[in-house]
This record gives structure tokens, sequence and C-alpha cells, in this order.
């Protein structure tokens, strides 16, 4: 087997360069055929062919993106009264009657050109229909929109099941059938697409009629065939996935057909291209010429895959069939990239590029196409690069039988046929989505997000004022003229512009993982804990505090800088130590590294804002200023679940600001608290500044009534909390402040326009990811009863997906808990559940020593969960829509307020929740952990603590004092200053 290899995401600098000196030369004998194919475009393809729902409705309008919000979430909501609410939000984001009125009238007798009188101009998202609606009939309204709905969705596919689709395919045309397999989340998920492709391939084998190249084909998405195709499950894909996937391609093979892999997310590229190696070599598909791969232009690495693939059809002696794609997750590469803290992207942030890269791609793919190795298939809708494709082809001598063009069903029509008239020897495949419509409309969004983004070809070719010479410009032209990279998209480690951004790693880049292994493998032993009694702790810090905080802030602020440079140059250490004590995963063990960095980057750049002497206003003859400094020795208590990065948060936090910081990290993790204050020593924080002690509740307890202390910073429990506070309320002397941040009773509110498979993936991770050990974790999931089932039901599959096992192993999602004291506590509540609760998923795992597995909890009602049960317990309550108001009045009754998450494509139900229910974070549509510094500063309120929140902009203060010195400049007899100043 030949292991793929190269950079997952090079600076764009030297990646455009190099593109711009391999790219072929613009084709001027190509112009002519451009512009008759983006004449043709330009008429347009008929009133619900994709140019024209974009003419209408362009994405850069509250029309275009109402529009599409409701494709994509109307048909699968269950119940009429959900229905109505969505169609009345998206309607009243729109004015309708300005766009596209021949489409509105196509559409099944949907009268969006008149939406606006459909909902009163007046209402707010989510508010009734208006008068006309209620003339009509609420249903007949519904009832319309979901035939609109479901009209343009079979534009975009060919048929709900194969039959259909064979049955609609126009006789004479080549077809690639894709059954719209989206990622499973569940084993049942997996094997009911596994199943689809198959009834799928003996349809379309029975069928076909020809040979290979001109035989129709198959696409599929690997990730719809395996739970957990991802990087870090390798093993688990190459015992389950691979047999099936081979016994797919038998079947393809029996029939003579070609089965392309799908493209997906960069991350999984380098798995992908293993997975095709293995069927390159499998000897059972030998001398079948219908195996395919689709290659993504828009990745810096296109061009080594597509040097790879030659290569491993010459050492394969076979042809491959290779679809040459632009890519259609663009702006999701460039979030993750920009969350992993990478050095760059792994695609192209300008569209010029990814074109060029298209056209330097199919020349490298006609070049190998000449040498009989590989079948090329142009997929695009961009008139200029199929003009130029050709004159490629020409130039190589590379006749038209040896390759072939691809469009998407429902889109390029127009273009298309102009294509079959100026050249009818060039051979066409249509790709044909395959599905019922509530499934294939998040994958009809991505096609219309992919193809009416401003830059793309087919939005702009709408636009009637930009001339067709300008728009069929070589990319290479306006690539070499512009910037390297796309000035409006920053770099990951730019993310935060005044500070860098934390550097992370991709697990999908095996260099890069092979990397972080080495250097946590090699990390020395973790040094025990020095010993410290409070008494002796707090007379160091009290010594220290003075000339501490008498020190400017800029050089308190470096050494802070500093400490945060020697936590990633030494990031190996601190991961070893965060799972060896913390029985961390490894991508927790990272992402708390990176917080922690973070923390000190960031208070160091708001100290120097916060502390800087302000002037304040006042008469003539007056100057006020305003100073801030430490208060004096502050005690710093953190707790095991984030060793490294609350307790550094913390004592950056109190250092900077001037103080001397007395630290008590938890007693199960004592030594990363050590390991981090001896990387501020060693960044410069003076002798006595720092006081790491080690110890328990007694100690703790020690340390809260010394009556040195001048302020608390406590991350822990509520009961924990309330003791410190009556504590502190007990003592004679200065008043002490306390920073609290507890713990909650965490709720997510899901309805029935959720996407199920974001619901699933969004709370897998805030239930269970650190083994549900998290303050912000996801403890009360309330999902809406009509979606209930299904939801439900993918939550527990793919939960039963998760790997319990070794934290260290990159593979494993779930580790122990901290201790056997922690899971006593869970197991208890679990065997006391209140009347009416029943455990209704276990996760199917042991549990040895402190291993606890996930378990899904089923409540009659939200005031049932009476304790915040700290681990990978999901608790489960359904809710009808009339009793929502009653639901969102429990969640609020609780005295929490840590974190709540809300599931909905209903911006208007998303508020009406946030409003109602108290919380410190909010997160919609997303998970609920990993509150990011300086993004989300995180913190609770009522019973969840006291606030300001840590990460956030009012967070140092509370650890300083203010001072203002008024002073009377005109007491010798005049203000000189103003007396100057003259007239």
């Amino acid at each position: 087997m030949t292991i793929f290899d190269a950079p997952y995401a090079p600076l764009e600098e030297a990646a455009r360069a190099a593109l711009l000196a391999a790219a072929p030369p613009p084709r001027p004998e190509s112009m002519p055929l451009a512009l008759d194919l983006a004449r043709a475009a330009r008429e347009g393809g008929g009133p619900l062919a994709v140019e024209e729902i974009l003419r209408g409705w362009p994405l850069s309008t509250r029309e275009g993106l109402a529009l599409m919000a409701l494709a994509e979430a109307l048909l699968r909501v269950p119940d009429d009264a959900t229905a109505d609410a969505l169609i009345a939000e998206k309607l009243s984001e729109g004015a309708w009657d300005k766009h596209a009125e021949g489409w509105a009238s196509a559409a099944s007798g949907w009268a969006l050109a008149v939406g606006s009188r459909l909902v009163g101009p007046g209402e707010t998202p989510g508010g009734v229909l208006g008068p006309m609606v209620r003339r009509l009939g609420v249903p007949a309204v519904r009832n319309a929109a979901r035939r609109a709905v479901r009209l343009m969705g079979g534009q975009f596919v060919l048929g709900e099941t194969i039959e259909d689709a064979l049955g609609r395919s126009a006789k004479g045309a080549r077809y690639s059938y894709d059954m719209l397999g989206e990622g499973a989340r569940t084993a049942a998920d997996a094997r009911k697409y596994l199943g689809a492709y198959h009834a799928a391939c003996e349809a379309i084998g029975r069928a076909a009629q020809g040979s290979l190249p001109g035989r129709p084909g198959l696409s599929v998405k690997l990730s719809a065939i395996h739970p957990r195709y991802e990087a870090v499950s390798r093993d688990r894909v190459f015992s389950e996935l691979l047999p099936d996937l081979i016994g797919l391609a038998q079947a393809a093979r029996a029939h003579d057909l070609n089965l392309t892999l799908d493209a997906e997310e960069a991350d999984r590229l380098e798995l992908s291209l293993e997975v095709f190696d293995r069927l390159l070599t499998e000897p059972s598909l030998a001398g079948w010429e219908g195996l395919g791969l689709a290659v993504q232009a828009y990745q810096k690495r296109a061009g080594a895959v597509v040097a790879w693939l030659a290569d491993r059809a010459a050492a394969t002696r076979r042809r491959l069939m290779v679809r040459l794609v632009k890519g259609a997750y663009w702006d999701a590469e460039v979030k993750r990239a920009q969350e992993r803290g990478l050095e760059d992207f792994p695609v192209w942030t300008r569209k010029a590029a990814t074109d060029l890269a298209w056209l330097t791609q199919a020349a490298a793919l006609l070049d190998v196409a000449k040498q009989g190795r590989i079948f090329p298939q142009f997929a695009t809708h961009n008139a200029g690069s199929v003009a130029e494709a050709l004159a490629l082809a020409e130039a190589r001598g590379v006749g038209v039988q040896k390759f072939e063009f691809q469009r998407l069903h429902g889109m390029g029509g127009a273009l298309y046929a102009q294509l079959a008239k100026a050249r009818p020897d060039v051979a066409l495949r249509i790709y044909a989505p395959v599905g019922v419509h509530e499934d294939l409309l998040a994958y009809l969004v991505r096609r219309l997000l992919e193809n009416g983004a401003n830059g793309g070809f087919v939005a702009a070719v709408a636009d009637e004022e930009l001339p067709l010479e300008r728009l069929l410009r070589h990319p290479g032209v306006p690539l070499a003229e512009g910037p390297p990279r796309h000035p409006r998209v920053k770099r990951p480690g730019a993310l935060f512009a005044t500070r860098p951004n934390s550097r992370g790693v991709e697990f999908g880049d095996r260099r890069a993982l092979a990397g972080l292994l080495a250097e946590r493998d090699s990390a020395p032993p973790l040094p025990a804990a020095t010993l410290v009694t409070p008494q002796d702790a707090v007379a160091r810090a009290q010594a220290a505090f003075p000339a501490w905080n008498a020190t400017p802030v800029a050089a308190r602020a470096a050494i802070l800088r500093r400490t945060a440079d020697l936590l990633e140059q030494r990031r190996g250490s601190f991961i070893a130590a965060i799972q060896d004590e913390g029985f961390r995963t490894l991508d927790d063990a990272l992402s708390e590294m990176r917080e922690a960095v973070d923390f000190c980057r960031y208070y160091a750049e708001e100290a120097e804002r916060v502390a800087a002497p302000t002037a304040l206003p006042g008469p003539v003859g007056e100057s006020n200023l305003l100073t801030l400094s430490g208060r004096g020795v502050v005690l710093c208590i953190s707790p095991w679940n984030f060793p490294l990065a609350i307790f550094l948060g913390q004592v950056a936090a109190a250092l900077v600001a001037g103080n001397a910081v007395v630290a008590k990290p938890a007693p199960q993790t004592p030594r990363i608290g050590a390991l981090a204050a001896r990387a501020l020593a060693e960044a410069g924080l003076p002798e006595g500044v720092l006081v790491v002690v080690p110890g328990g509740p007694a100690e703790g307890a020690a340390l809260v009534a010394h009556p040195a202390i001048a302020g608390i910073a406590f991350t822990g429990s509520t009961a924990t909390a309330r003791a410190i506070n009556r504590a502190l309320a007990a003592k004679d002397g200065p008043i002490v402040p306390l920073i609290a941040e507890t713990g909650g009773l965490n709720a997510m509110v899901v309805d029935a326009t959720a996407l199920p498979e974001q619901v699933t993936d969004d709370v897998l991770t805030s239930a269970f990811r650190s083994a549900g050990q998290r303050c912000s974790a996801l403890r009360l999931l309330c999902v809406q009863e009509d979606a209930a089932d299904r939801m439900l039901e993918m939550i527990a599959g793919a939960a039963a997906e998760l790997r319990m096992g070794d934290p260290r192993d990159p593979a494993t999602h779930l580790g122990p808990l901290i201790d056997a004291e922690a899971k006593a506590r869970i197991l208890s509540w679990l065997d006391k559940l209140p009347p009416g609760a029943r455990e209704v998923f276990r996760h199917p795992a042991p549990e040895p020593g402190n291993f606890l597995a996930p378990r899904i909890v089923d409540l009659r009602r939200p005031e049932d969960l009476t304790q915040e049960v700290f681990g990978p317990v999901l608790h489960v309550v359904r809710w009808r829509g009339s009793a929502l108001e009653a639901l969102l009045r429990s969640l609020a009754g609780t005295g929490y307020g840590l974190t709540l998450g809300v599931q909905s494509r209903r911006a208007g139900f998303a508020a009406q929740v946030a409003r109602a229910v108290p919380a410190g974070n909010v997160y919609v549509n997303r998970n609920m952990v990993g509150a990011v510094v300086g993004s989300q500063p995180f913190g609770g309120q009522g019973l969840s603590g006291t606030g300001p929140k840590a990460g956030g902009p009012h967070y140092l203060p509370r650890f300083m004092t203010e001072r203002v010195v008024s002073v009377n400049t005109a007491a010798a007899g005049g203000d000189a200053a103003l007396l100057a100043e003259g007239e």
C-alpha cells in the first residue's frame, strides 16, 4: 500500500505562487465557446433551475436566506402548529412581491409574491399569519408551502426511489446516481444506507446498457455507511467499513458499473485515500475499470491527490475514473481550521484560486488520460471552465472519448444544452440525487450555498450588468492581480487580530497527529507538588505583593505572554500531565492546553487596556485621574475537571491585575497546578508572587479563613461556594470579593424544525464529551414530542458508537471518571431515580474501575432533575407545543443559570427560549461546551455563579481596586495650561 502524504494546510502565499507557476496558460481559442455557453446560462434553464432561483432570490438578500431556511426545514416538521410558525416567520422576513414572479407562479400555487399580505408588516418572526391567510385558511397556505418546497426539491432530485429515478432518466444520457446518504450517526443508519446502495446497484445494473465508461454509475459517501468515519477511528473503519465497501464494489463490478467514492471533508482525505487504495489492491476487483474517486480542486492538496492517483493507476495497471469537482464545504473548512488553530487553511480562500486549481488538475488528468490510466470526469457549471477544459484536451491531443463532463441534476441545464448543440461529440453525465424529500433538503441547501456564493459563476452569470467577457476571464488573471488570500477571511492564527490564536492540531493530518503523540510520549514524568502550609503560603505572598503591585502592567503582561509561549513549546508535557492526572482524552487535553494559552494572552492584553490610567472630566483648574491596582493576596481555588485551564485562567487574571496569589488546585490534580506555576516562574514571575498549596478541604478552609486574603476566585460546586460565602461573611475586617463559577442543570430545548443529525452531534458533544465532567455539560434535553422518537433513537444509536477506553489512545471518546467517589455519587442517583423516571439507554461497554458508560434517563418532567449529575448521564423530557411556556417556567425555576442550548430553525423560537430561561451562556444550533476565551466569556448567574464571566472584558477589574486622585491645578493662582492656550 502506498501512503498518501502531502502538507495538510500549506501557507497560501507559497501555495498560490506554486499554483500560478504550474497552471496552464489561457487558451484564447476557448473564448467563443465560453461566450456561447455563458449567454445560454444567462438566458436561463426554466423557472425552477437554480440559476432562476438565484436570480430571483439571491442568497445575499433576506428573501434568499428565508427561502433557503424554509426549504431546509419545512418538510421534516411533523406537526402543523410548528410548520405554521416556521412558514409565518420565514415569509415575514422578505418582500416577495419584488422578486422572481415567474418562479412564484410556477411553485404549485404558493403565492410567495403576495407574502407581504400573508404576514402582516408589523409582525415579528414567529407571529401569526395575517388577515389574508385567515380568510384563505391556514391549512391552505401550509399545504401550498409544502407543495412548493417539494416542487423545488424535485428539480434537484431525480426520484424518491431508484426505480423512480431510472424511470425519469433521459434515454441515452449518462447518469451517476447518488442515494443521498448523508453521514450516518448510528449503525442502523449505516445499514440502511448500505442496503439502499446495494438495491440501487442491482436496479441500475439491470437497466444499464453499453460499456464502461459510458455505463451508469453510483456515488457513495463513506460517512454514510459507517457511523464513525473519522481519522481517529481508523481501525474500526478498516475492520467494519472496508468489508462492506468491498462487497458493494463487487456488486458494482458484477454489473460493470462505475462506483465513485464521493469527496468528503478535508480531515477525512487521508483516510479516504487509504480506503481507496485497499480497493485498488483487492484481488476480487482486479480487471474492473469502474472504480472512481472525486477530487476537490479547492483543496490545496488536489495536485498531490491527482499525482498519487496517476501513480497508483500505473502501479496497479488499471484505468480509474476521476471526478474533478470544485468543492462543497468551503465555509465549513474555513471555520474548522480557525477553530482548530491550524497554521493555514486546507482550502483556497479565493474563488479564483479554486477555479485555476481546477483547470490545473484538469490538465494533469488529461495528461494521464492520454496514457489510458485515468478517465477524467469534469464536473462544473462554469462556462469558462468547460471551454478551457475542451481547449486543453485538444491542445494535448486527447480525444473526447477519453473524458466527459458532469453536471448536477437541476443545475447547468441551459449551459450544457448549448454545449450539446455546439459540440454533440462531447459526453455529459448527470449527477442525480435519489431519495425522499425529507432527507434531501439539507443536500439541496448545500448545493444552493455552493452555487449561490457571490464569487461563483452560477450566481454571477445572473447579474445582467456584469459583462460576460469579464466574468469569463481566465482565473489566473484575477488571482495574479489580487491579494494572495481572501482579505476578509482571517487566518487561523490571526483570528483574534490583536493576539495570536492558540495553536492546535488536526487529527485528520497524519503527520501532525504523529508529532503530537511523539511530544506527549517523550514528556518527562510529572513531578510531585511541593507541600506548603496555608500560613506560610500567605506570608510569602504578602511579602511579595508590594513589589509586584508596583511592577508596570506591561511587564506583568509580558510574563503572561512568555508563559503562553512556553506552554505551546512544551505542549507534550502539559498534555501528558492532563491525561496522566486528569484522565482526559487526547482531544480534551489539547483543547484544555489551548484554552490555558488563550487565557494568558487574553488577560495580558486586557490588563494593558484596563489598567491604563484614565483621565476623568472636571472643571477648569482640576485634574482627575483614575488608576487601578492589585487588592493584595488573592486566593484561587480551581477544580479537577480543568486542572490546567481554570487553574491558570484564575491565576493569570489575578497576577496581571497586580495581586500576589495563593493557588489551591483540586486534591485530585495538584501536580498539574505545580507544573503551570513552574512555567510562570520560568517566564519571569518573581519568587513568592505565586504560591501553590496542595491539599484538600482542610487546607482550603484555612486559606479562606485567613485574615490576609483580599479576594477569592473559586470554581466548583454550588455547595462549596455557599460555604466559602458564609465563611467570608463571618470574618471581621475588609469585605472580601468572591468570584464564584459553579455548576448548573444545563438544558437544551429542541423543537421539531431542528435537524436531527445536527441535534445528535451537538447532544453527544455536550452530554458525553469529557465523560460529562464539565460544568457546562448538557444535563437535561427537552425535545418537542412530535419529533422526539426519531431524534432520541438517533441520539441513543450514536451514543452506542462512542468508544470507551484508555484516554491516551486517540481513538477513545470517553475515559474514566476522576475517582471512585464520583462514580459512586452517580450510581447512587441512578439507583434512586424519581418516580416514573427510567433508564432508556445504557452504553454496552463494561465499567471496570472508575469507568461509567453513558446513559439516557427518561424523566416525566423537568422538576425531577433535582441535582447536578456530574457525569455521562443525559436526562430527557418531552414537551408538547402547547406547553412550551410551562416548560420554560420550569427551567427558569431551577435557580441555576449556567448554559442553555436551543436547537431550532426558527429564530423567534430561539429568542423566546433565551428570554425566558436565565443562563450565562446561550448556544443556538451548536453544542454547549468549549467556550472560547474572548469570544464566549464563561460564567453563570443565580445558583451557577456570581460573575463576572471568565475570559471576558469585565473579569479583570474585579481583581483590582480603584483610586481617583483629584488635583487642584489652579492652587498656585490659576490654570497655567488653560491660560497658555490663547484664543
